[in-house]
């Protein structure tokens, strides 16, 4: 299986200046930012892919700015992406048309037609087939059977621009792979899908709508489209977020699948969000330590206008905290005087509450809990990419992007790992071009034993 990350220009300022918390002096977004291959140095991933409703236009306004989209479609996705490197340059790059910003639309926005133009101007390797999303999911219903009709609607929907991409792609004498897109409201339906679309022509299939699922549903629907389509086909799943389970997919002979999972992980989970493998192969998980900025928190500020706290206490205590952190990092300082220093601290900013109007409150306990494991484990110690060598425990402090995202970049690479190291299918990755043995080797020095069959 290939980890493909989906971008969604997750750049850092490599020139962030952690003690004072500011970006570099002249910083221009983008162009003095790096992206995780270019901090790490090396491609946590074994793909990018970037979503067309991503990059935006006249049809849905993305997230890249006017300058960047037209630099896009200038140059294309590898120059753009900084993946045209020789270590990088034979990573494939998938697009897809990001269903989810515009499934409030009565028909995507985008064409067949000029969605296979978009992914051959920007010199993709692999394109999705223009689908439009089914939020609608009743795993009991059985074949064909059942479906609203808005669901069979946009079933249908997919169908045919899936028919016409695959004739949009004809001409383009192989510059990318196209993908047929699978949507559906059940297994059943979904199998009815992929057997369509084999039958048009795909060899390559991209299985949609999976994200708000259960890990046994999307289970339940890898086992009936693994039924009806040849064992040949590829199968990829689109914006997988059941990726920490992705060890018990493996029967399913999944060729590739795209996430941003472990990357957002680092700043949107409360408890898990920092990445550490085990001797077993798995991951461990520990809980960043949140120390916010002071005078931007929302529930610091609300104390300090009732009175609770005034600002220059909640300054007072922000700056002790950090100073604690890194007295601790350099063995200054002891366990139970930092975690008392951090807990004085992100008490108030996580529950709204002075520590002293805190007590006996289970939530403060297992805080206290959770803080004591990472800081006696010092997981930071223990790795080895240039993420937790250049910043020591400023990675495991919750506080800002430029922290949060390089965090989330370590865990890239740790999952990139945990990945690599599941039994391969080699058999099924001949469409996937990985980076070249310079770029393995460097992976492989940082986290583990590159599998030779992969590269």
């Amino acid at each position: 299986m290939k980890f493909i990350f989906a971008d969604s220009l997750d750049h850092v300022d490599p020139g962030y200046d952690f003690v004072r918390d500011r970006y570099a002096e002249g910083r221009v977004p983008y162009w003095d930012d790096a992206y995780p291959h270019e901090i790490m140095g090396y491609a946590p991933y074994d793909g990018m892919l970037v979503s067309r409703g991503i990059v935006g236009g006249v049809a849905v306004g993305g997230k890249y700015t006017e300058a960047q989209a037209m630099r896009f479609r200038r140059v294309g996705a590898r120059e753009f992406l900084r993946l045209d490197k020789p270590a990088l340059d034979k990573l494939p790059i998938f697009g897809d048309c990001g269903a989810f910003t515009y499934h409030k639309e009565e028909r995507p926005p985008y064409r067949p037609e000029d969605t296979a133009e978009f992914y051959d101007d920007g010199r993709f390797t692999h394109g999705c087939s223009v689908d439009h999303i089914i939020f609608d999911f009743d795993e009991s219903l059985s074949g064909f059977e059942g479906g609203t009709e808005d669901a069979r609607r946009r079933f249908d929907i997919t169908l045919e621009n899936a028919a016409e991409f695959l004739k949009a792609t004809s001409h383009m004498s192989g510059r990318f792979v196209p993908l047929g897109v699978i949507q559906g409201w059940s297994p059943g339906s979904m199998a009815e899908a992929a057997r369509r679309l084999v039958a048009m022509g795909y060899e390559y299939l991209a299985l949609g709508g999976t994200v708000p699922l259960k890990s046994g549903q999307i289970k339940a629907c890898l086992r009936a489209i693994r039924d009806v389509i040849p064992s040949g086909v590829r199968l990829h799943i689109l914006g997988f977020a059941k990726a920490d389970e992705i060890e018990t997919f493996q029967s399913f002979n999944i060729t590739s699948f795209d996430t941003t999972s472990p990357l957002i992980r680092a700043f949107k989970d409360a408890k898990a969000n920092y990445y550490l493998p085990t001797s077993s192969g798995t991951l461990a998980y520990y809980t960043a330590i949140r120390v916010p900025q002071a005078l931007e928190n929302p529930k610091l500020q609300r104390l300090a206008k009732q009175g609770a706290l005034n600002q220059e206490q909640l300054v007072a205590m922000e700056a002790h905290a950090l100073s604690a952190l890194r007295s601790y990092d350099r063995g200054d300082l002891g366990l139970e005087d930092t975690l008392e220093a951090v807990i004085a601290y992100a008490a108030p900013a996580l529950m709204g509450a002075p520590i002293g109007e805190l007590p006996g409150i289970k939530a403060v306990e297992e805080l206290r809990s959770r803080y004591r494991r990472t800081l006696t484990d010092r997981p930071w110690k223990m790795c080895g990419c240039p993420i937790c060598k250049a910043l020591s425990i400023e990675v495991v402090i919750f506080r800002a992007s430029n922290r949060n995202k390089r965090r989330g970049i370590h865990n890239l690479g740790v999952y990139e790992a945990l990945v690599r190291n599941l039994p391969c299918r080699s058999e099924f990755d001949d469409d996937i071009q990985v980076s070249s043995d310079q770029g393995a080797t460097e992976r492989a020095a940082h986290s583990g034993v590159v599998c030779s069959p992969c590269l």
